[in-house]
């Protein structure tokens, strides 16, 4: 069990978290894309998927210029929420009720990540670590407008599937 004495020890815990995160999500992603009804929430799956693997690709970076590597860290949190996405897939609801849960589930992705960013930020301002609240700071930038991008979607696709239930 790692000693967290200092804030950049909890730091460097938290970035390889953030890292094992963005994995997952590049191995979720795909599998959300092709279980998507809907074309637009599809092309917004495939396109975050880009940006999450150049976070991926940042966040590893970032961990080398800090002499650390990714390591065998799992995001736990990420993992919960990926396997809550699965159990949905599997259960075959109805495909506009399905996109409608695919939407919550990335977005309860793409909030815990902003939570993640939001604090990963927050300590490196602290510490002088420039370099990194600057990478942060782009990573934020696109997962607050893909959380947007999912909101604008699901207004049409939540409206989609309480139509069809009455």
């Amino acid at each position: 069990m790692p000693q967290f004495n200092d804030l950049h020890k909890l730091f460097i815990h938290e970035l390889k978290d953030v890292c094992s995160a963005e994995k997952q999500l590049t191995q979720a992603l795909p599998k959300m894309a092709k279980a998507a009804e809907s074309s637009e929430l599809r092309e917004a799956f495939e396109n975050h998927l880009d940006e999450t693997k150049k976070h991926y690709e940042k966040i590893v970076k970032l961990l080398e210029s800090f002499d650390s590597t990714q390591g065998r860290e799992k995001c736990v949190g990420m993992a919960g929420i990926i396997e809550e996405g699965e159990k949905l897939i599997k259960k075959h609801p109805d495909p506009i009720v399905l996109d409608a849960g695919l939407i919550a589930s990335a977005q309860k992705a793409e909030h815990y990540e902003i939570a993640s960013y939001g604090t990963l930020r927050a300590w490196a301002e602290l510490m002088g670590h420039t370099k990194a609240v600057s990478v942060f700071d782009s990573i934020l930038e696109q997962e607050l407008a893909a959380d947007e991008t999912l909101t604008e979607v699901s207004e049409t696709v939540n409206s989609q599937a309480t139509a069809q239930a009455h």
